[in-house]
């Protein structure tokens, strides 16, 4: 009997977005069986066919503002107040959960595959190797139909692997997207500013963070924060495929954010992940006064001065030896929250982009709530 092998592939479903001036629909499903979600409910549609210090006060005014400053001490252990978001199981939006299972079973379907291919890789090299040792003991050559039953098989697990690594490479979630002309131009403005603040020398996620008092510690600081270095890119997850690619924010205590027209998806692994609706995200974009102590990155502002050790009034403490100046540099600042539990916390060398990007994003979100009221 000769070789053969199949599997019975799911078709996955892909995700239509549309955003027109009429409002925003998302279909979920292949052509004949969808899911829609909208305003007025969810319908099945079928058919036949580093740490620092710094305030942590929101501000709208000029750099003259009377803001206690930043220290950045070398050493600190023991920090409490964590910045993170909740467990990943707890965060998905309700009307998300069509997506997210689309993609748990592209994931699903690709894992399999792959194992399948293994498995026929391994059968080849068996196959190989008998076709081999037919020849090398005679028996091959004596009984020529043997041979050509092996080559059959080697033929039929050669066009196995073949149709499996295809297979492999057309298990994802296809997402389509559809802008009117108006709503695209904004969508294109938060792409280019996102661009243009990966470009920033320097990005901080904000992990933790807590309040001092400035008078023990001779500071004129009043919050220690820690953070950590961090990627902002522009790339998408491996289940997802789209003209479109995401906004990469790597989560240095948590889950990576990706950033999609109208979702983000908080991924931790290609099991555990939550997807939130675009329109849900609260975003706060201000700046901070920063004293570095290290390096000042090369897009920063220096804006003022102050000292290691400073009295309630910004005089140097004369009682410290060696009392220094430390600049004060601004940075920017992003946070996002949602109420279902997402917490992160950005800072970024180049101010100018931070704010860019703020105003881009809160265009276009405002954008979305628009059409979605509709």
């Amino acid at each position: 009997m000769a070789w053969s092998f199949r599997r019975r592939i799911k078709i996955i479903p892909g995700v239509y977005l549309n955003f027109s001036k009429s409002g925003i629909t998302t279909s979920v499903g292949v052509k004949g069986a969808s899911m829609t979600f909208g305003k007025s409910g969810t319908y099945l549609n079928t058919s036949v066919p580093i740490l620092g210090i710094y305030n942590r006060q929101k501000l709208s005014g000029s750099d003259t503002n009377p803001i206690p400053e930043i220290h950045n001490p070398q050493q600190l252990t023991e920090l409490s107040d964590n910045i993170f978001s909740a467990d990943i199981q707890e965060i998905t939006s309700q009307n998300m959960q069509g997506v997210k299972e689309a993609i748990i079973l592209a994931h699903q379907q690709r894992k399999e595959l792959k194992t399948d291919l293994l498995k026929i890789q391994a059968t080849l090299g068996t196959s190989k190797l008998k076709l081999t040792l037919s020849y090398i003991f005679l028996y091959g050559l004596i009984k020529k139909t043997i041979a050509e039953n092996i080559k059959i098989d080697i033929q039929a697990q050669q066009e196995a692997i073949k149709q499996t690594k295809e297979q492999i490479e057309n298990c994802f979630v296809k997402l389509d997207i559809d802008f009117d002309p108006e709503i695209k131009e904004k969508y294109n403005k938060l792409i280019e500013s996102f661009k243009k603040l990966t470009t920033s020398q320097k990005i901080w996620d904000v992990t933790s963070a807590h309040y001092q008092d400035r008078v023990a510690t001779r500071s004129s600081a009043s919050t220690i924060v820690k953070k950590r270095d961090v990627k902002f890119a522009v790339k998408s997850l491996p289940d997802i495929k789209s003209d479109y690619e995401a906004l990469y924010f790597q989560n240095a205590n948590g889950a990576d954010l990706y950033f999609y027209p109208s979702f983000i998806v908080m991924y931790s692994s290609k099991t555990s992940f939550a997807l939130i609706g675009l329109d849900e995200i609260i975003l706060n974009q201000s700046y901070v006064r920063f004293t570095e102590t290290g390096t000042v990155p090369t897009d920063s502002k220096v804006i003022d001065k102050t000292w290691a050790k400073v009295n309630k009034n910004g005089t140097p403490d004369k009682r410290f030896k060696g009392n220094y100046q430390i600049p004060v540099v601004r940075y920017g600042e992003v946070s996002l929250r949602t109420s279902t539990g997402l917490n992160e916390e950005y800072e970024f060398s180049n101010y100018e982009f931070t704010e860019d990007f703020g105003r881009a994003f809160r265009d276009y979100q405002q954008t979305i709530k628009s059409l979605k009221q509709l």
